[in-house]
């Protein structure tokens, strides 16, 4: 290989990477990954690709869609709580089974109140223990929901933009003051 064949060869190179990925972009503009904290929102993406913020407006309106989302997160963990009270007082008052008393004389009525499978007792037992096993199932289904909503705000934390940043930390104080009225004020931070 000659020298000017080596230099077209590394200029050929040069001018394809220095173009990247425009044409799937729209506008020509690349998303600007941060990974340490910075002021300047310049081609900022949150979280998707999609979600490319390129003006003064997208980012005024990134920046409202993220203090709703917060807030969101806080009306998500309080419907939570109030729904788990609420399941917590209906198990509570569903009645416990009845041990049977024995009889003193044997008849064909007493023996069919005592037997399990007819008892009344029992199935109301059986009906506590159905609606508890439900309600977990529930619970379990309504927690991971919680934690992928608390892990997608910490990606949009994530961007490293500080105005992002400041959104999510004033959309959970905004949540907090509308929806957690009855939530400790010391709960766990970082993801959920």
């Amino acid at each position: 290989m000659d020298h000017s064949s080596h230099d077209h060869h590394h200029h050929m190179m040069m001018d394809h990477s220095s173009h990247g990925d425009h044409g799937d972009m729209g506008g020509g503009h690349m998303c600007n990954m941060n990974m340490l904290f910075t002021w300047d929102a310049t081609d900022l993406c949150v979280v998707f690709r999609q979600w490319h913020v390129t003006s003064r407006l997208g980012l005024a309106a990134t920046l409202v869609a993220v203090v709703a989302i917060c807030a969101g997160y806080e009306a998500l963990r309080e419907a939570v709580r109030r729904y788990e009270a609420t399941l917590a007082r209906r198990v509570e008052t569903v009645p416990l089974p009845r041990s049977p008393s024995p009889s003193p004389r044997y008849s064909e009525e007493s023996a069919t109140e005592t037997a399990p499978f007819l008892s009344p007792s029992l199935v109301i037992g059986q009906n506590r223990e159905q609606l508890a096993r439900r309600a977990h199932i529930i619970k379990a289904v309504l927690y991971g929901i919680q934690n992928f909503y608390a892990f997608m705000i910490m990606l949009i934390f994530m961007t490293y933009n500080g105005w992002v940043m400041i959104a999510v930390s004033v959309g959970a104080g905004l949540g907090y003051l509308v929806f957690g009225g009855k939530t400790p004020l010391t709960k766990e931070t970082a993801c959920h």
